[in-house]
């Protein structure tokens, strides 16, 4: 298994990343209930105990409700939050009186977001904070002067972006004294992008595919961790119903259970193994709350795939031959 990039900056950073979007309740204006906490902090605890340290948040999960469950957790044992790595995202707005779902990277936008952030969390500084989707209207300096008020009034120790592809990535570096040290996107079995612009270089074949050619490679060169969201592409490789699926994901979901009693270990973990066994030291991030599933997921970082049985998984994703 490749070295996580983000060790730089959190040595002891786990190699898989817990996606709190799935605390809270639901995404409506409910109260949090009493089960909500309970099952956030056994999730906490559940995540914990099996090595994963790496917390994932944004402010529009669950409405704000992820954050303020697993500040209550944090609160009621404050042994916790010394274990933890704790990000977060913003820069996502819903529908609301004054306009339709956008994205806003304002400076008024971004620093009161954060300061939302840290109250529900109820500690005074993310680990990470990051930009959660690419806002075209952004002004760059403006952005780079908020980020870097955020950092030296100790609010954010560091900064990622998520979504974004190189191009995005070093233009806002540009103006930025401090690394941008990760990068979120989507990464499965299901979506194959980050894979099929590199081996399509130059064929026709890749010339629609929105993954933006490049970025992997960039992220590797300047040591930025790639983190990968919906990396269980929502159990449809392990244990979800895929007869009315296509024959190329039935044939995936089937070599899954195949290789993962072969190495020993769960689909979920097979999975995830199959992301990170690719060099560029991917971070995947899980979302379940079934705590059976969190522990399972944690034995990928056992699981080492023969480059044979690495391609034979991609191939039958992709559902045709490589070039």
């Amino acid at each position: 298994m490749a070295t996580l990039p983000i060790t730089q900056y959190f040595p002891n950073a786990s190699s898989i990343a817990y996606g709190c979007m799935g605390l809270g309740g639901g995404w409506d204006n409910n109260t949090i209930s009493q089960a909500d906490e309970i099952q956030a902090q056994a999730v906490i605890e559940t995540a914990l105990a099996n090595g994963i340290n790496y917390f994932d948040h944004a402010d529009i999960y669950t409405h704000g409700k992820a954050e303020q469950v697993f500040g209550k957790a944090l609160k009621d044992i404050q042994t916790l939050r010394e274990k933890m790595i704790i990000q977060s995202k913003c820069g996502i707005r819903f529908d609301d009186e004054h306009g339709p779902g956008r994205y806003d990277f304002s400076a008024d936008w971004i620093t009161s977001s954060v300061d939302d952030i840290l109250s529900r969390l109820g500690i005074e500084q993310l680990d990470v904070l990051q930009l959660h989707r690419p806002d075209p209207l952004m002004e760059l300096d403006e952005v780079a002067t908020t980020l870097q008020n955020l950092q030296a009034n100790g609010k954010v120790k560091h900064f990622g972006v998520s979504n974004m592809n190189h191009h995005q990535i070093a233009y806002l570096q540009s103006a930025l004294s401090t690394p941008i040290i990760a990068n979120q996107i989507e990464m499965s079995l299901k979506h194959l992008g980050w894979l099929d612009h590199g081996v399509l270089a130059g064929n026709p074949q890749g010339s629609h595919d929105n993954f933006c050619a490049g970025t992997l490679e960039y992220c590797q060169q300047n040591k930025v961790q790639i983190q990968s969201w919906g990396s269980l592409a929502q159990g449809l490789f392990s244990g979800r119903d895929v007869s009315d699926q296509p024959t190329h994901i039935q044939a995936t979901a089937k070599l899954v259970k195949q290789l993962a009693e072969q190495y020993e270990t769960s689909s979920d973990a097979l999975v995830l193994a199959w992301l990170m066994r690719h060099p560029a030291g991917i971070q995947p991030i899980i979302g379940t709350t079934n705590l059976k599933r969190i522990e399972q997921c944690t034995k990928a970082a056992t699981v080492k795939l023969s480059r044979e049985d690495w391609y034979t998984l991609y191939v039958t994703a992709r559902g045709e031959r490589l070039p």
